[in-house]
């Protein structure tokens, strides 16, 4: 049986090992894992390592890159009692470094969220941002007026005066959005919302991270349209919301919803296909004569009785060409083929005033893939995306005013409705007060989507002073988790009242009036939940002594290598993590010959922690087949007990991969 390695993979080792996979291409380059770069620089041609290039850079870049490939010992451990309908939620509240964190998520959600959402500390002068070096001692952090968080996690004001003070911000941000990148599916996007301070540094670093080629925008938010007054020339009256994709080819940015003004231009309607508007056939703007699209000039027939058209020409029949105001020769926006295929939708109008024929387009309200809407465009000015709102969603929800700058709900929707699909994975890894988790739930209540959110945030401690510590809030975690609780609340109770039910869409179609009725649908429906997990060292006990070191009373200690204080729970979730399976998931547990039996998604893992595990139960096990199954190695007195287990699992269920812990 193997043995799980509870330890976040060698990002860089991961990297030798693909250079080594091209020795076709480069010969000799890696040797005994080890690069020789003085080779690789030969293969690749001396002129592309010059002295000067254009490459930007900053005082521990390399480190920084370093970092995002180097392998942790720590777990996340389940918190049920923080937690909400723990058993059948999808979404996740994770405590900790977001450093830590995304390093264990690498495996579990590699490539598998949709879209990311992040608001990382602005570097005015005055944020507190994570520190990455802990070479120093607390003593040395405190004399530079850093803090710790409640588990001694270590942050550190970044003022000004701070000779690396864009640097130190640079080394935050960079490993964490590499290790973002490999999080985000092929059409994933990633949105960071900045101001001036680190705009231009933030685009550098993502041009080198996600690509240049992949930049998709940079959004203009007007989040003050009263513009700050305390500036010193120009009020300032936004911030941006900078996006890139992970793949640009395969991107998929979805449109906003038409206002009732916009959907009121659909005023026509037919019996097949619905409400409708009029678009001219003919191209206008740039590349709208012959000359730019030849194929794309031809003539179009219209029955002067009947209106009936045809590309073929018929006696009687009128002929329309795609010609300017200025008599040139136009083209038409679609070609032959498209005329052909989509003949229902060419109207024929006659324009009275120039006593001639034109082509319309019937522009359908409601097309194969659902109701129209608009691309969004990069100057985002709706009244709600307003810092004050932010902060009065927070006093209404929680009593007071406990955060500073929360974005406001109304932002975190559009960018939701923006970059992800209905069905997606959400992950915020700033999450703050959790305006994200807030929104997805909301959402969700909204058009009946099934979208999921991870967050990330570390206990951040909130001062004495603090309205926050005041109201009894230890750390900005306990605001975040409080926040979801009530507002999952509040969005059930709306529903369930009446008052959140839709016109026509979300839960609010074909749904029932019975509050009994709508209770089950929303608990089978609507996602309120969260699990919370929370940052910690690994499950297993350090071993690794000298022989010089081992007393009487350690060998005692040795008889089990798992810490004494963890619970069946975090033996669990350490697995999934080492398996690299999701953590929201169902989880179903049961009692079998005496002992706890651990089903993971109806079988995608088993485990018993047991001290002693008999055969009944392992033949119980193995029943069911599972994927996987897991045990702790002192389930078992010894290699014959071992052996037995193997064998029953290779004649009940020979494609059960079996470990011990």
């Amino acid at each position: 049986m193997n043995k799980p390695r509870f330890e976040t993979k060698d990002l860089s080792e991961e990297n030798i090992a693909k250079l080594a996979a091209l020795s076709d291409t480069f010969p000799g380059v890696v040797t005994e894992g080890k690069v020789n770069f003085d080779l690789l620089r030969s293969l690749l041609g001396d002129e592309v390592f010059g002295d000067e290039a254009y490459e930007f850079t900053w005082v521990g870049k390399r480190a920084a890159i370093a970092e995002s490939g180097k392998p942790i010992r720590k777990t996340l451990r389940p918190c049920i009692e923080e937690s909400k309908n723990w058993d059948t939620t999808e979404n996740l509240y994770i405590e900790g470094d977001n450093l830590d964190v995304l390093k264990l998520l690498q495996e579990s959600y590699l490539g598998k969220v949709k879209m990311i959402y992040i608001d990382p500390p602005y570097n005015t002068g005055n944020d507190f941002i994570y520190r990455d070096d802990f070479k120093q001692s607390r003593e040395e952090y405190d004399e530079e007026s850093g803090v710790y968080d409640e588990d001694g996690d270590r942050l550190i004001r970044n003022t000004e005066s701070n000779g690396r003070f864009h640097s130190d911000w640079c080394s935050m941000i960079y490993p964490r959005l590499v290790l973002a990148r490999n999080m985000l599916r092929d059409d994933g996007i990633i949105l960071i919302s900045i101001d001036r301070n680190e705009l231009i540094n933030l685009v550098k670093i993502c041009d080198e991270v996600f690509g240049a080629s992949n930049y998709i925008s940079l959004i203009s938010v007007i989040n003050n349209p009263r513009g700050r007054q305390s500036d010193t020339f120009i009020a300032t009256t936004n911030e941006f919301l900078l996006c890139y994709a992970k793949n640009q080819a395969d991107c998929q940015i979805n449109g906003q919803p038409l206002t009732s003004e916009q959907k009121s231009e659909f005023n026509m309607t037919d019996d097949e296909y619905g409400a409708y508007r009029l678009l001219g056939l003919r191209q206008r703007g740039a590349s709208s004569l012959r000359a730019d699209r030849p194929e794309m000039f031809f003539p179009i027939y219209v029955n002067p009785l009947t209106k009936e058209i045809s590309l073929e020409e018929k006696p009687g029949w009128e002929c329309v060409l795609p010609r300017k105001s200025d008599n040139r020769d136009g083209r038409w926006m679609w070609g032959k083929e498209k005329c052909k295929e989509d003949h229902h939708r060419l109207v024929a109008r006659k324009i009275e005033r120039r006593n001639e024929y034109d082509i319309f387009v019937k522009d359908y309200l409601v097309r194969g893939d659902g109701e129209r809407s608009r691309k969004f465009n990069s100057v985002w000015d709706d009244k709600g995306y307003n810092n004050q709102s932010g902060t009065q969603e927070v006093k209404t929800i929680l009593g007071g005013d406990y955060m500073s700058f929360p974005k406001s709900r109304a932002l975190l929707q559009s960018i939701c409705i923006m970059g992800a699909s209905k069905d997606s994975i959400i992950l915020d890894f700033f999450s703050g007060s959790a305006t994200t988790a807030h929104a997805v739930m909301q959402l969700n209540a909204e058009d009946g989507g099934k979208r999921k959110f991870i967050m990330v945030q570390l206990p951040e401690v909130c001062a004495e002073e603090t309205d926050a510590a005041k109201a009894g809030y230890k750390n900005i975690c306990e605001i975040g988790k409080e926040r979801i609780r009530r507002a999952g609340n509040k969005i059930l109770e709306e529903i369930t009242s009446g008052a959140g039910r839709g016109d026509g869409t979300g839960f609010g179609m074909g749904m029932p009036t019975n509050k009994t009725e709508w209770d089950l649908i929303t608990k089978e429906v609507l996602d309120i939940g969260f699990r919370v997990l929370k940052l910690d060292n690994t499950n297993m006990k350090d071993v690794f002594y000298s022989a010089a070191e081992v007393t009487q009373d350690m060998l005692a200690g040795f008889e089990s290598n798992i810490k004494d204080d963890r619970t069946d729970m975090d033996l669990l979730f350490g697995c999934l993590l080492d398996w690299g399976l999701p953590l929201s998931m169902l989880h179903a547990h049961e009692t079998i010959d005496g002992v706890t039996i651990h089903t993971y998604n109806d079988g995608d893992l088993i485990a018993c922690f047991a001290d002693n595990v008999s055969d009944v139960v392992i033949k119980k096990i193995a029943e069911r087949q599972p994927l996987r199954a897991v045990f702790r190695d002192s389930s078992f007195r010894g290699s014959p007990d071992k052996i037995n287990v193997n064998e029953i699992f290779k004649l009940m269920a020979p494609n059960t991969t079996v470990r011990v812990i």
